[in-house]
């Protein structure tokens, strides 16, 4: 009988916590607002999660958007690991709604109905209605992009260009530090996280489309030294994560 692999490696993931926008059920993706009150605490629970694990952390990365930045902080003070280097790159940025962008999600269902929102919410290739580049709200205009290639810049995403996006990053950035022996923490936002989840479960176009990421609760993974995945979990009981999961999947209805 062969033997198990043992786990050579360990990152752990978090989504940012609850931000204005959450809160208020508009689109967000790279509108860049700040945390609420409860999403400050969300931060501190995720990062007493992590502590009451033993989990060390030798260097994070997170996008340029203070929601995940700011939890990412949350979590490195309430784990005393403020001396870590952090990395932030616009790749691990949020899903470009495009011209959703700033709406609220039930009023935009009741307007064009449950079922085209959750097709431009959560089908895998259909992206939203772009954004015109004279918009205000396209990030050509914000100057944490300014050093992006403008052809770079999206005007709206499908989860497939999100992932387009962001897997490079995993493959050249993360993955880099996971082979060098570091202990990895990595904070971002519902989608790009999903965009790595599907590479490393190995899930179908389909099944990531149901798949709901809650607001800051810490989940790992767990790989062996060749970087085959051995394990995946939430760092909460399965009956709360579900609970939170259906939470995220209601977001997008009419009320």
């Amino acid at each position: 009988m062969q033997a198990s692999k043992k786990v050579a490696h360990r990152v752990v993931f978090a989504r940012h916590g609850e931000s204005l926008w959450n809160k208020e059920n508009r689109f967000t993706g790279w509108y860049d607002v700040g945390l609420t009150e409860k999403g400050i605490k969300e931060a501190k629970t995720a990062g007493e999660l992590i502590r009451e694990r033993g989990f060390q952390f030798d260097v994070a990365h997170t996008s340029v958007l203070k929601r995940a930045i700011l939890t990412l902080n949350g979590i490195l003070d309430t784990t005393d690991h403020h001396h870590i280097p952090v990395h932030k790159s616009y790749r691990l940025n949020e899903r470009h709604y495009g011209g959703l962008q700033g709406l609220n999600k039930a009023e935009t269902a009741a307007k064009h109905g449950d079922e085209q929102v959750l097709i431009w919410r959560r089908s895998f290739d259909i992206p939203p209605p772009s954004l015109e580049e004279t918009d205000e709200r396209h990030p050509s205009f914000d100057r944490k992009y300014s050093l992006v290639p403008k052809s770079a810049l999206p005007s709206t995403e499908s989860l497939k260009l999100t992932i387009d996006r962001v897997l490079p990053y995993w493959f050249d950035n993360i993955c880099s530090h996971i082979l060098e022996g570091k202990n990895v923490l990595v904070v971002a936002h519902g989608n790009s996280l999903r965009s790595m989840v599907k590479y490393l479960s190995g899930m179908s176009n389909e099944e990531i489309l149901g798949y709901n990421i809650p607001t800051g609760i810490p989940f790992v993974y767990e790989f062996d030294e060749d970087l085959n995945v051995l394990n995946n979990y939430y760092l909460i009981d399965e009956e709360e994560l579900k609970a939170k999961q259906e939470e995220v999947a209601n977001q997008g209805k009419a009320k």
